[in-house]
């Protein structure tokens, strides 16, 4: 699935789910909890607004994505007192999907 067929869903998406689209976009793995942290920055570093989600894994289509669990991968992020560790709203605006697809989940060590 791409970006445009993720915003055909709904206009506006979690960043958990729009980082598991751009991750199969790009053919990378999207289960490092690092490289998911590194993307939400670059979202606030290119001055999207984002809204913090209570996102419920379970209840958000399912737990299972590429034979990995969201709902571990999630309950990981929520160890962390990162604020990038937290799931968000954005909304998937051309510009937004321009700037999303900017960032390179290989690129954070």
């Amino acid at each position: 699935m791409t970006l445009e067929e993720l915003r055909n869903k709904a206009l506006f998406q979690n960043t958990i789910d729009t980082w598991i689209m751009l991750c199969e976009e790009k053919n990378a793995d999207w289960y490092d909890t690092k490289s998911y942290m590194g993307f939400v920055s670059h979202l606030f570093q290119n001055g999207l607004k984002l809204q913090k989600f209570p996102l419920c894994i379970k209840e958000s289509g399912g737990m299972y994505h590429r034979g990995k669990d969201k709902t571990e991968f999630a309950e990981t992020l929520a160890q962390s007192s990162d604020p990038n560790a937290a799931a968000y709203t954005v909304k998937l605006s051309d510009d937004t999907i321009k700037i999303i697809r900017k960032f390179s989940p290989s690129a954070v060590a």
